[in-house]
Protein backbone atom coordinates (compact mmCIF):
# COMPACT_ATOMS: atom_id res chain seq x y z
CA UNK A 1 0.00 0.00 0.00
CA UNK A 2 2.77 2.11 0.79
CA UNK A 3 4.23 1.88 -2.88
CA UNK A 4 1.16 2.41 -4.55
CA UNK A 5 0.80 5.91 -2.67
CA UNK A 6 4.10 6.81 -3.16
CA UNK A 7 3.59 5.83 -7.45
CA UNK A 8 0.46 8.02 -6.97
CA UNK A 9 1.42 10.83 -5.26
CA UNK A 10 5.09 11.53 -7.85
CA UNK A 11 2.06 10.21 -10.79
CA UNK A 12 -0.12 13.12 -9.65
CA UNK A 13 2.51 15.55 -9.00
CA UNK A 14 3.68 14.90 -12.74
CA UNK A 15 0.55 14.53 -14.59
CA UNK A 16 -0.29 17.97 -12.40
CA UNK A 17 2.52 20.01 -13.65
CA UNK A 18 1.80 19.14 -16.62
CA UNK A 19 -1.91 20.43 -17.25
CA UNK A 20 0.01 23.77 -16.42
CA UNK A 21 0.85 23.68 -20.20
CA UNK A 22 -2.71 22.78 -21.44
CA UNK A 23 -5.08 26.17 -21.96
CA UNK A 24 -8.52 25.69 -20.05
CA UNK A 25 -7.66 22.85 -17.65
CA UNK A 26 -5.83 24.98 -14.65
CA UNK A 27 -8.35 23.67 -12.18
CA UNK A 28 -7.61 20.41 -12.90
CA UNK A 29 -3.88 20.88 -12.80
CA UNK A 30 -4.48 22.11 -8.80
CA UNK A 31 -6.78 19.33 -8.25
CA UNK A 32 -3.89 16.47 -9.18
CA UNK A 33 -1.55 18.60 -6.89
CA UNK A 34 -3.79 18.25 -4.63
CA UNK A 35 -4.32 15.03 -4.87
CA UNK A 36 -0.65 14.07 -5.07
CA UNK A 37 -0.38 16.02 -1.66
CA UNK A 38 -2.97 14.05 0.27
CA UNK A 39 -1.60 10.44 -1.54
CA UNK A 40 1.95 11.84 0.08
CA UNK A 41 0.16 12.38 3.38
CA UNK A 42 -1.28 9.60 3.87
CA UNK A 43 1.81 7.77 2.55
CA UNK A 44 3.93 8.92 6.20
CA UNK A 45 0.82 8.81 8.25
CA UNK A 46 0.82 4.73 7.11
CA UNK A 47 4.12 4.78 7.73
CA UNK A 48 4.10 6.60 11.72
CA UNK A 49 0.89 5.16 12.62
CA UNK A 50 2.55 1.55 12.82
CA UNK A 51 4.37 3.01 15.96
CA UNK A 52 1.82 5.49 17.38
CA UNK A 53 -1.60 5.46 18.42
CA UNK A 54 -2.13 9.26 17.84
CA UNK A 55 -1.74 9.27 14.10
CA UNK A 56 -3.70 5.58 13.49
CA UNK A 57 -6.22 7.65 15.00
CA UNK A 58 -5.31 11.02 12.05
CA UNK A 59 -5.01 8.70 9.65
CA UNK A 60 -8.88 7.29 10.06
CA UNK A 61 -9.91 10.60 10.47
CA UNK A 62 -7.80 11.70 7.68
CA UNK A 63 -9.69 8.64 5.34
CA UNK A 64 -12.67 9.77 6.62
CA UNK A 65 -12.73 13.15 6.16
CA UNK A 66 -11.36 12.37 2.25
CA UNK A 67 -14.12 9.58 1.61
CA UNK A 68 -16.66 12.27 2.74
CA UNK A 69 -15.27 14.78 0.51
CA UNK A 70 -15.54 12.41 -2.26
CA UNK A 71 -18.94 11.55 -1.44
CA UNK A 72 -19.86 15.29 -1.18
CA UNK A 73 -18.78 16.11 -4.89
CA UNK A 74 -20.09 12.88 -6.31
CA UNK A 75 -23.63 14.07 -5.00
CA UNK A 76 -22.58 17.50 -6.26
CA UNK A 77 -21.84 16.32 -9.58
CA UNK A 78 -25.12 14.39 -9.98
CA UNK A 79 -26.93 17.19 -9.18
CA UNK A 80 -24.91 19.61 -12.04
CA UNK A 81 -25.01 16.83 -14.64
CA UNK A 82 -29.13 16.38 -14.28
CA UNK A 83 -29.82 20.36 -14.16
CA UNK A 84 -27.39 21.03 -16.97
CA UNK A 85 -29.26 17.94 -19.35
CA UNK A 86 -32.58 19.23 -19.18
CA UNK A 87 -34.09 20.69 -22.07
CA UNK A 88 -36.02 24.08 -21.64
CA UNK A 89 -35.92 25.75 -25.14
CA UNK A 90 -39.95 24.75 -25.76
CA UNK A 91 -41.26 26.63 -22.61
CA UNK A 92 -42.46 30.34 -23.04
CA UNK A 93 -40.01 33.14 -21.56
CA UNK A 94 -40.67 36.75 -21.25
CA UNK A 95 -36.64 37.45 -21.61
CA UNK A 96 -33.49 36.01 -22.28
CA UNK A 97 -30.40 36.37 -20.10
CA UNK A 98 -26.89 35.04 -21.80
CA UNK A 99 -24.14 35.21 -19.66
CA UNK A 100 -20.45 36.02 -20.74
CA UNK A 101 -17.51 34.14 -20.65
CA UNK A 102 -13.65 34.81 -21.28
CA UNK A 103 -12.79 36.99 -24.82
CA UNK A 104 -9.39 36.56 -25.69
CA UNK A 105 -7.90 39.88 -27.20
CA UNK A 106 -11.56 40.38 -29.30
CA UNK A 107 -12.40 36.72 -29.99
CA UNK A 108 -14.55 34.34 -27.93
CA UNK A 109 -12.93 31.73 -25.81
CA UNK A 110 -14.27 28.35 -26.32
CA UNK A 111 -16.65 28.56 -23.02
CA UNK A 112 -18.39 31.86 -24.86
CA UNK A 113 -17.96 30.41 -28.29
CA UNK A 114 -20.62 27.22 -27.19
CA UNK A 115 -22.24 29.81 -25.47
CA UNK A 116 -23.12 32.33 -28.27
CA UNK A 117 -23.65 29.15 -30.37
CA UNK A 118 -26.86 28.06 -27.96
CA UNK A 119 -27.48 31.80 -28.01
CA UNK A 120 -28.06 31.91 -31.61
CA UNK A 121 -30.23 28.34 -31.81
CA UNK A 122 -32.39 29.37 -29.03
CA UNK A 123 -32.85 32.95 -29.63
CA UNK A 124 -33.31 32.87 -33.96
CA UNK A 125 -35.29 29.22 -33.58
CA UNK A 126 -37.22 28.93 -30.37
CA UNK A 127 -38.14 31.70 -28.30
CA UNK A 128 -40.82 34.49 -29.26
CA UNK A 129 -39.73 37.47 -31.53
CA UNK A 130 -39.30 40.80 -29.89
CA UNK A 131 -38.68 39.77 -26.43
CA UNK A 132 -35.57 41.29 -24.89
CA UNK A 133 -32.37 39.59 -24.87
CA UNK A 134 -29.53 40.86 -22.52
CA UNK A 135 -26.14 39.91 -23.52
CA UNK A 136 -24.21 40.28 -19.77
CA UNK A 137 -20.63 40.48 -19.20
CA UNK A 138 -18.17 43.12 -18.48
CA UNK A 139 -14.52 43.91 -19.63
CA UNK A 140 -11.92 41.86 -17.86
CA UNK A 141 -7.57 41.24 -17.68
CA UNK A 142 -6.39 40.30 -20.98
CA UNK A 143 -10.10 41.56 -22.94
CA UNK A 144 -10.20 44.16 -25.41
CA UNK A 145 -13.76 44.29 -25.91
CA UNK A 146 -16.44 43.58 -22.88
CA UNK A 147 -17.79 39.84 -22.98
CA UNK A 148 -21.26 41.73 -23.83
CA UNK A 149 -19.82 43.20 -26.97
CA UNK A 150 -17.96 40.26 -28.08
CA UNK A 151 -21.33 38.12 -27.98
CA UNK A 152 -23.20 41.04 -30.04
CA UNK A 153 -20.42 41.08 -32.82
CA UNK A 154 -21.05 37.10 -33.03
CA UNK A 155 -24.79 36.85 -32.36
CA UNK A 156 -25.26 39.81 -35.11
CA UNK A 157 -22.88 38.15 -37.83
CA UNK A 158 -23.94 34.60 -37.04
CA UNK A 159 -24.83 31.87 -39.28
CA UNK A 160 -28.36 30.97 -38.19
CA UNK A 161 -29.72 34.34 -38.20
CA UNK A 162 -32.30 35.12 -39.91
CA UNK A 163 -32.24 38.02 -42.00
CA UNK A 164 -36.73 39.18 -41.68
CA UNK A 165 -36.61 38.64 -38.04
CA UNK A 166 -35.04 41.84 -35.54
CA UNK A 167 -33.68 40.87 -32.52
CA UNK A 168 -34.13 43.03 -29.37
CA UNK A 169 -30.22 42.97 -28.25
CA UNK A 170 -29.14 45.21 -25.30
CA UNK A 171 -25.67 44.53 -23.49
CA UNK A 172 -25.01 44.85 -20.46
CA UNK A 173 -21.18 45.71 -19.94
CA UNK A 174 -20.45 46.26 -16.24
CA UNK A 175 -20.82 43.25 -14.81
CA UNK A 176 -17.76 40.89 -13.49
CA UNK A 177 -19.36 37.80 -11.98
CA UNK A 178 -22.41 35.90 -12.68
CA UNK A 179 -24.32 37.65 -9.33
CA UNK A 180 -23.58 41.09 -11.33
CA UNK A 181 -24.98 39.37 -14.36
CA UNK A 182 -27.95 39.09 -13.06
CA UNK A 183 -28.36 42.03 -10.43
CA UNK A 184 -27.21 44.31 -13.63
CA UNK A 185 -29.40 42.26 -16.22
CA UNK A 186 -32.74 42.60 -13.69
CA UNK A 187 -32.27 46.67 -13.20
CA UNK A 188 -32.03 46.94 -17.76
CA UNK A 189 -35.05 44.44 -17.76
CA UNK A 190 -36.95 46.55 -15.09
CA UNK A 191 -36.09 49.74 -17.23
CA UNK A 192 -37.71 48.61 -20.38
CA UNK A 193 -40.88 47.80 -18.11
CA UNK A 194 -40.43 44.02 -17.52
CA UNK A 195 -42.07 42.92 -14.50
CA UNK A 196 -39.23 40.54 -13.30
CA UNK A 197 -40.94 39.27 -10.01
CA UNK A 198 -43.29 37.67 -12.22
CA UNK A 199 -41.72 36.77 -15.54
CA UNK A 200 -39.55 34.26 -16.42
CA UNK A 201 -36.78 34.32 -17.77
CA UNK A 202 -34.12 32.12 -20.10
CA UNK A 203 -30.61 31.64 -18.99
CA UNK A 204 -27.81 30.68 -21.49
CA UNK A 205 -24.77 29.15 -20.31
CA UNK A 206 -22.72 26.35 -20.34
CA UNK A 207 -24.31 23.17 -18.91
CA UNK A 208 -22.24 22.83 -16.07
CA UNK A 209 -22.88 26.41 -14.93
CA UNK A 210 -26.79 26.02 -15.24
CA UNK A 211 -27.40 24.64 -11.84
CA UNK A 212 -25.44 27.40 -9.76
CA UNK A 213 -26.80 29.98 -12.30
CA UNK A 214 -30.29 29.06 -11.27
CA UNK A 215 -29.20 29.40 -7.54
CA UNK A 216 -27.77 32.94 -7.74
CA UNK A 217 -30.61 33.97 -9.98
CA UNK A 218 -33.13 33.15 -7.21
CA UNK A 219 -31.22 35.25 -4.98
CA UNK A 220 -31.44 37.95 -7.27
CA UNK A 221 -35.90 37.56 -7.33
CA UNK A 222 -35.29 36.08 -10.70
CA UNK A 223 -37.43 33.02 -11.88
CA UNK A 224 -35.06 31.31 -14.44
CA UNK A 225 -34.47 28.30 -16.53
CA UNK A 226 -31.79 27.47 -18.47
CA UNK A 227 -30.34 26.81 -22.17
CA UNK A 228 -27.47 24.61 -22.10
CA UNK A 229 -24.13 24.84 -24.12
CA UNK A 230 -22.02 22.65 -24.57
CA UNK A 231 -17.92 22.70 -24.42
CA UNK A 232 -16.36 21.23 -27.65
CA UNK A 233 -13.51 19.31 -25.93
CA UNK A 234 -13.99 16.59 -23.35
CA UNK A 235 -10.65 17.81 -21.45
CA UNK A 236 -12.83 21.24 -20.63
CA UNK A 237 -15.71 19.66 -20.00
CA UNK A 238 -14.31 17.40 -17.11
CA UNK A 239 -12.33 20.44 -15.53
CA UNK A 240 -15.36 22.56 -15.61
CA UNK A 241 -17.88 20.02 -14.32
CA UNK A 242 -14.96 19.26 -11.63
CA UNK A 243 -14.41 23.10 -10.51
CA UNK A 244 -18.38 23.60 -10.42
CA UNK A 245 -18.40 21.36 -7.52
CA UNK A 246 -16.50 23.83 -5.73
CA UNK A 247 -17.42 26.70 -7.06
CA UNK A 248 -21.45 25.40 -5.67
CA UNK A 249 -19.98 25.06 -2.30
CA UNK A 250 -18.59 28.31 -2.26
CA UNK A 251 -21.79 29.78 -3.31
CA UNK A 252 -23.65 28.00 -1.43
CA UNK A 253 -21.73 29.29 2.09
CA UNK A 254 -19.64 32.31 1.15
CA UNK A 255 -21.31 34.14 -1.48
Amino acid sequence: MKKGLLISSVLCFVLGAALFAVPGVRFSAYLLLCMGGACLLLYFLDIVAEKSRFFRWCKRIFLVGLAALILLVAVLEAVILSYGEEDHSALRVDAVIVLGAGVNGETPSAALRSRIDAAAEYIYGSCPDGIPVVLSGGQGSGEDISEAEAMYRALIGHSLRPTDIPVNFILEDRSTSTAENFAYSKTLLENLGLDTESAVIAVVTNDFHCYRARLIAQREGLSTIGIPAELPWWWLTANYYLREAFALVKTVLFD
